[in-house]
């Protein structure tokens, strides 16, 4: 990791494949930090803010993806096989107990999936741009389900369009060290193959079934959402919190896709505020 960081990369077994997460190694309430279409880099900025406050934060990468071992395929790419890797993940550190998770872009999703059906023990919920109702795929990764664009696709032409993905969701937290560092995992072959996978495995219905027990659910519940975001709409979250039970929106204005690059601060005094009252 290029930036300044207390936060260590290590690793566990999980279904005999080596699960890549990064945290900040102390005694604390756990908080399970998910990312969607990029990698862990997208929790970096606030992992020790949410340590020093006395938590203890595991931002993991799915299989396949990121620094993990594995590959998805498009039937383990889907929200609730996520969900369950998560939940043997979390067996496989020993997590116990109530924990707070965290869910960007379909990690969100991944979230919800976790607290409606009880994989987890999760007293909270946090969405940080988090896909929800039918507010996914965004078309600008959806036409990559194409097949014959994928075959007339190049690992170059991959490379490109996720540059543009990510320069548009960092918005003015762009910088070219940080393209770098959030694009480095798809020069592997295997980590493209995952993300189409992932691509493939994309379907609203998997949010939109999760309405009703979201509604029955008691746990406490956050938004933290970067305001400009042009793909997860903010319109999104205020639907949220006027439908689903104790939920809250916290706005980042000036804060796109990504409001943990925009905004750590912020983005890290909501989520500190929420583990920790």
């Amino acid at each position: 990791m290029s930036e300044t960081t207390e936060a260590l990369r290590t690793s566990v077994q999980v279904d005999g494949e080596m699960a890549s997460y990064l945290t900040v190694e102390q005694d604390g309430p756990t908080v399970l930090l998910l990312h969607g279409t990029y990698w862990s880099r997208v929790w970096l900025p606030v992992l020790d803010h949410l340590a020093a406050a006395g938590l203890r934060p595991i931002a993991v990468d799915f299989p396949g993806l990121g620094r993990s071992g594995g590959e998805l395929t498009p039937e383990t790419a889907t929200v609730p096989a996520l969900a369950e890797w998560v939940r043997r993940f979390a067996s496989a550190l020993r997590i116990s107990g109530p924990i707070a998770v965290a869910g960007h872009d379909i990690g969100g999703a991944v979230a919800q999936h976790l607290l409606a059906h009880d994989r987890l023990d999760v007293s909270r919920l946090a969405l940080v741009n988090s896909v929800a109702y039918d507010s996914w795929p965004s078309p600008h990764v959806a036409r990559f389900r194409d097949p014959d664009l994928i075959a007339a696709t190049t690992p170059d032409d991959l490379l490109a369009a996720r540059r543009q993905a990510v320069t548009t969701d960092l918005a003015g937290a762009a910088t070219e060290q940080r393209i770098a560092d959030y694009l480095d995992p798809w020069t592997d072959p295997r980590v493209r193959r995952s993300w189409l996978a992932m691509v493939r495995a994309a379907d609203s219905r998997y949010t939109l079934d999760l309405v009703p027990a979201l509604r029955r659910s008691t746990a406490p519940k956050l938004l933290v959402w970067g305001a400009d975001d042009a793909f997860e709409k903010v319109e999104y979250a205020e639907k949220f919190v006027t439908e689903i039970p104790r939920a809250r929106l916290h706005r980042i204005p000036q804060a796109a896709h990504i409001p943990t690059e925009n905004a750590p601060g912020q983005v890290a005094r909501a989520l500190i505020d929420f583990c920790t009252t």
